[in-house]
């Protein structure tokens, strides 16, 4: 499920809020605010590391000439590791972190102890390392977790993109309706689902089955039942405020931007 949920602000408290009674791994970036939330293990985000070391990254920087392209290269190692696991059940995917991971992972740390005095990008890369160390680290313990939550920004990808076109829509009424319907329609897509065919459908059916009982079932015209994956299944690629991920595909698992 992809879940988009308004809040005035992205302080901590609105997160601790929006995952008020979630307990279980937590993925995110480096964002001190989500300190405050309860009750959750934090693990960090691998693709948001790897891109401050791509920002980093002088025109024409290799791994002969450049200590930001070194740094990204680890990170690469790792989702190349990451590909391999990908079909593997989370206590298989936890052992070949451990056997195969977390070299990669030790190599990395030693090595950012040898760069000195880093300035400007470089630095700001390091220092992301040496303080997400834990939360970076976290995916060694939990096989059911992602090691980054590029679902989530591929999610939030489209309204993003969109972001000046919506400028005047400028009352928090309209952006919970908004959310509604970009939780409905990023749900679809990550179930397979054609979002419009979905969608029209939705319209179609819910005016009347609401009309006597607004409070009638509607398990079965949910994105991920059988019945609606047979139907509105995607033929070929669909393109794809804050955004939740959940429940994952593997355990208890959060993944949030």
């Amino acid at each position: 499920m992809r879940y988009f949920r308004y809040e005035p602000s992205r302080e901590g408290a609105c997160a601790e809020a929006a995952l008020k009674g979630f307990s279980g791994t937590l993925v995110c970036d480096g964002y001190s605010g989500y300190n405050v939330v309860s009750n959750v293990i934090r693990a960090g985000c691998w693709a948001h590391m790897r891109r401050k070391w791509h920002e980093a990254m002088p025109k024409g920087a290799n791994l002969e000439n450049s200590m930001a392209a070194r740094g990204f290269d680890f990170c690469d190692r790792l989702f190349a590791l990451e590909r391999e696991y990908n079909d593997l059940p989370d206590d298989e995917r936890l052992r070949q972190r451990r056997i195969r991971s977390k070299p990669v992972i030790d190599e990395y740390y030693a090595w950012l102890e040898t760069i000195f005095h880093p300035t400007g990008k470089l630095k700001e890369a390091v220092k992301y390392a040496v303080n997400q160390r834990a939360y970076l680290c976290a995916f060694l313990d939990h096989g059911e977790i992602e090691i980054g939550n590029n679902h989530v920004e591929n999610a939030i990808r489209p309204i993003v993109v969109g972001r000046k076109n919506w400028l005047f829509c400028d009352t928090q009424a309209g952006a919970r309706a908004s959310v509604i319907v970009y939780t409905v329609l990023e749900t679809a897509k990550a179930n397979g689902i054609n979002p419009q065919t979905y969608l029209n459908h939705l319209l179609d059916v819910l005016p009347e089955r609401f009309a006597d009982n607004v409070n009638a079932p509607i398990d079965d015209l949910m994105s991920w039942s059988d019945a609606i994956k047979e139907r509105f299944a995607m033929q070929g690629q669909v393109g794809t405020f804050s955004a939740y991920s959940f429940p994952p595909p593997r355990g208890d698992e959060m993944q949030l931007l």
